[in-house]
């Protein structure tokens, strides 16, 4: 019978003088493998008397444990080391200039919504979120949307199949519905900007299938359309980073507003570009207007106390405009060159302190 307990401080020895995890393996599997030294004596114990075996397999045992406990002791220790080493060799100082020009960047989309949630901040708008699928309640019906609409038909929106009980989900053709939610779950004052994806059938040069909007809802006591049109004359000067900014308001219908209109923007488009705050050029760039009463009581608000003005902008197109982007579509090609070019920089994250853009 081999000595246990010589062979007990051969193999923590090994284990012990192991310097990485491959020579450790190859100690665990000399010990312990199938055909391990250790492995071996457990495969003598069938031909021991019943008395040798009670002695001889308790402490063959003992000993299996207590080198697998030993094994994997110092495995942990190895990993660790293996970890310091990498992270050690691996650090990047990130003060220093970048050695070759920096391969990511920053989507025009991204920056021009950070841009525009930064400014709405400063304002006092609170940030409010909603599912992208939608039902009809709180797409059309919620925000007036008459019956045969022709929102609701599918040459407009993208719906998904019919369900058992007949109601057909959708994807949001607008933010608005996230105006619905909170107008529905809290109590005015309410003051929020809506941002995200929205989805409808359609796709041109100015206009993609998928595009971002940002809506804004102000919901209080005496709001009144001088409200509405200091907030989006601010908001637009601080956007374009200038104070010549002159707009002008046209009366319009939108289902969810009432008086409703759409705001104009004073450019100059000679060039083959769009200068904002000079020229005679006038540029649709949002809609707008004060909440329906019917939206104000389909979510529980009673119109009587309570007034307020929503709007909506699109973020690919203001980024289109800030930016000198001439095609929407391109946003969305993946192009690597086209990122390169009008991509931003991480590390310059918009904010009102040192600035947008």
């Amino acid at each position: 019978m081999t000595d246990l307990n010589t062979l007990e401080s051969d193999v923590l020895a090994q284990v012990a003088g192991a310097t990485d995890l491959q020579a450790l393996d190859a100690v665990r599997v000399a010990a312990v493998g199938k055909t391990g030294s250790i492995s071996g004596l457990l495969k003598t114990l069938g031909a021991m008397s019943p008395e040798e075996r009670k002695t001889q397999g308790a402490a063959i045992n003992a000993l299996r444990d207590k080198v697998t406990e030993a094994i994997a002791q110092k495995k942990a220790a190895l990993e660790a080391a293996e970890l310091d080493a990498r992270l050690a060799s691996e650090t990047l100082d990130l003060s220093l200039p970048a050695p070759h020009r920096r391969k990511g960047s920053v989507h025009p989309t991204m920056q021009t919504m950070d841009e525009m949630v930064a400014i709405f901040a400063e304002m006092g708008f609170a940030v409010a979120e909603g599912p992208d699928i939608e039902d009809d309640f709180h797409n059309f019906t919620a925000l007036n949307f008459p019956e045969k609409h022709p929102a609701r038909e599918m040459h407009d929106t993208f719906f998904f199949n019919t369900k058992e009980s007949g109601e057909r989900m959708l994807l949001r053709t607008h933010t608005s519905p996230v105006q619905v939610r909170t107008m529905v779950s809290q109590k005015p004052p309410i003051r929020i900007i809506a941002p995200g994806r929205t989805y409808r059938v359609d796709n041109d040069a100015t206009h993609t299938p998928v595009f971002h909007q940002v809506e804004g809802l102000v919901i209080d006591k005496g709001i009144h359309m001088g409200h509405l049109k200091w907030t989006l004359e601010t908001f637009l000067a601080r956007f374009f980073e200038t104070d010549a900014v002159t707009t002008q308001f046209r009366p319009h219908h939108f289902p969810f507003t009432e008086p409703s209109a759409e705001m104009d923007v004073q450019c100059d488009r000679s060039g083959g570009e769009i200068k904002i705050g000079q020229g005679t050029s006038w540029l649709e760039i949002l809609g707008c207007g004060m909440v329906h009463p019917n939206v104000l009581r389909a979510c529980g608000i009673d119109p009587d106390e309570y007034q307020g003005f929503a709007f909506g902008l699109g973020v690919d197109r203001l980024g289109m405009l800030k930016y000198g982007m001439p095609d929407l579509r391109d946003m969305w090609s993946s192009d690597v060159r086209w990122l390169a070019h009008y991509g931003f920089s991480a590390f310059a994250a918009p904010n009102p302190a040192s600035g947008l853009s």
